[in-house]
Order: C-alpha cells, then structure tokens, then sequence
C-alpha cells in the first residue's frame, strides 16, 4: 500500500544549495522543501517569492518534496 501524503501550498522564502528551499506554508510552519525528479528534468526555476505546491510526509513533517510550482497572475493581460 502507497503511503498516504499531505499537499500543502507555500512560499519560497530562501534558495539553498542542491535543490533545497525553505518553504512557509499557508499554516505558518517552516519546513525543508527539495525539487521533485519531474520539476528538475522539465528545468523549472524556482525562485524566493514564488508560490509552489509540496507533498509532505505523514511521518516527518519537517520535509516535503516541492511537486509544483503555481504560476503568478499576469496584471497586463486583457481579458
């Protein structure tokens, strides 16, 4: 049986090394988020400030695997 995981919603707020960001959820926690095999291979940039999805643990609630990143809203478009 497949482990059972959270997804939250977070903000960037700092880049390290290895793929590695800490997130602030929408709950107020900090946790240690890393770039999924699929964000890496499309070549995905994710920078401090932007908005990302993260799959979390049951079992260790201090770190997620970032699944993807939720595109900002263009103030230029026209509807």
């Amino acid at each position: 049986m497949k482990e059972q995981k959270w997804i939250h919603e977070g903000l960037i707020t700092e880049s390290l090394p290895n793929g590695m960001f800490w997130v602030r959820l929408d709950n107020e926690n900090m946790i240690l988020g890393y770039v999924s095999g699929r964000i890496r291979r499309s070549f995905i940039r994710i920078l401090a400030g932007d908005r990302v999805k993260i799959e979390v643990s049951r079992y260790d609630s201090t770190k997620g695997r970032i699944i993807y990143r939720i595109r900002k809203k263009d103030s230029n478009k026209k509807n």
